[in-house]
């Protein structure tokens, strides 16, 4: 079903389809590695990235780490409870940019259609093999070597004939490993796991399903779309597919941006009105610099508010134009926080967003025929 190893079948196969070969490549504990790489004390000890005190959250944690059950987002004082060897080190992003870009390079080596997700982790199509390497799996294990071999760091990938799969793959083999999934092949490997392993189904998703009896994508599979959007609504949609194996979409190398945004953590819990206006106009501030840098332009503002029992709170204005400048961006901002006041409890985190952003690109024909080819697995 899932081989480490390159087959033949899996590029004789999507190469008669016209299937896209897609590679996805992520990095094992990115940024933990880095700091184990560059500090050897560190190595083959239990190592958290981000800050130890009470309201700290661990960025990235080591392998070592993971082991004790710390994960990334778990908020510090869990971790430290889960793992009291645990050593916690200051995140450094000109280190983890600096790999990045290594990687990056490398990447764009074998092909131009490169989509980012993050600093870690990336989807190549190498659908064309431009230096004649002879297979996608080829080119993801000499990818692998190139970074383990210029970065000292390790990466794990997966090989499939969508994104959706390749993203699945990637992760069954982890650390520093390679899973390929073929052609035929993707239903059978998606129905085989738990549920948990789809992509978009967090805690609260999962523990719904499972009441409903669901607790594998073959669980998952059985059921129809009228089922399906009786009780998941818009989520059905993308359910029903994940649960065949199912993604049409392509590699961006150009990949749309959704929203730009920016988010604010305090130090202690705050609800009087004042201080949060006024942190409002310092997001607004860090915001709308990044929005001018990015050229973004969009109509919808959302407002996010974690109050202090970490639950989250969004609400969301929309004009039927783009938001004509920072004033009327930052007077959105305030709108949508005034009629939350007051708070029904105190925040540890505000944040404010532009989406709906212009400039969706549209498929190419071959994209489009490459859509067919993936339905025609069915």
């Amino acid at each position: 079903m899932a081989d480490d190893v390159a087959d033949d079948e899996m590029e004789d196969g999507a190469e008669a389809a016209g299937l896209r070969k897609i590679i996805h490549v992520d990095m094992d504990a990115f940024f933990a590695s880095v700091e184990q790489r560059d500090n050897p004390e560190l190595r083959g000890k239990p190592v958290a990235v981000g800050g130890s005190s009470g309201r700290g959250v661990v960025a990235a944690a080591s392998y070592e780490a993971r082991k004790f059950g710390v994960r990334s987002a778990m908020p510090s004082v869990t971790a430290k409870r889960k793992c009291p060897d645990l050593i916690f080190v200051k995140s450094r992003f000109d280190a983890y940019r600096e790999a990045s870009q290594q990687i990056r390079a490398i990447f764009n080596h074998f092909t131009p259609l490169v989509e980012p997700l993050s600093l870690d982790e990336a989807y190549l199509d190498v659908t064309e093999d431009i230096h004649g390497l002879g297979s996608a799996t080829l080119i993801a294990q000499e990818i692998r070597r190139r970074i383990r071999e210029e970065t000292q760091l390790t990466a794990s990938a997966g090989v499939s004939y969508n994104k959706f799969l390749a993203k699945l793959a990637s992760d069954q083999n982890k650390p520093d490993g390679i899973c390929v999934i073929r052609p035929g092949q993707g239903a059978a490997f998606v129905q085989s796991l738990p549920i948990r392993r789809f992509h978009g189904v967090g805690p609260k998703a999962e523990e719904k399903m499972k009441r409903l009896g669901i607790e594998t994508g073959a669980d998952l599979a059985a059921k129809d779309r009228d089922w399906l959007r009786a009780n998941f609504g818009s989520f059905s949609d993308y359910l029903y597919r994940a649960a065949r194996g199912i993604d049409l979409r392509p590699v961006r190398s150009n990949r749309t941006r959704k929203s730009v945004g920016g988010e604010r953590t305090f130090h202690e819990d705050q609800s009087a009105p004042e201080e949060l206006h006024e942190t409002m106009d310092r997001i607004v501030d860090i915001v709308w610099e990044r929005i001018e840098r990015n050229k973004a332009r969009g109509r919808t503002v959302t407002m996010k508010l974690k109050y202090n029992d970490f639950t989250i709170n969004t609400r969301a204005k929309s004009l039927d134009r783009v938001v004509a400048d920072k004033a009327e961006f930052a007077r959105i901002g305030h709108e949508l926080l005034e009629a939350e006041l007051p708070l029904p409890r105190p925040i540890r985190l505000m944040g404010l967003t532009l989406g709906s952003l212009e400039g969706v690109t549209k498929k190419t024909r071959r994209e489009r025929e490459a859509d067919k080819a993936q339905l025609n697995l069915l």
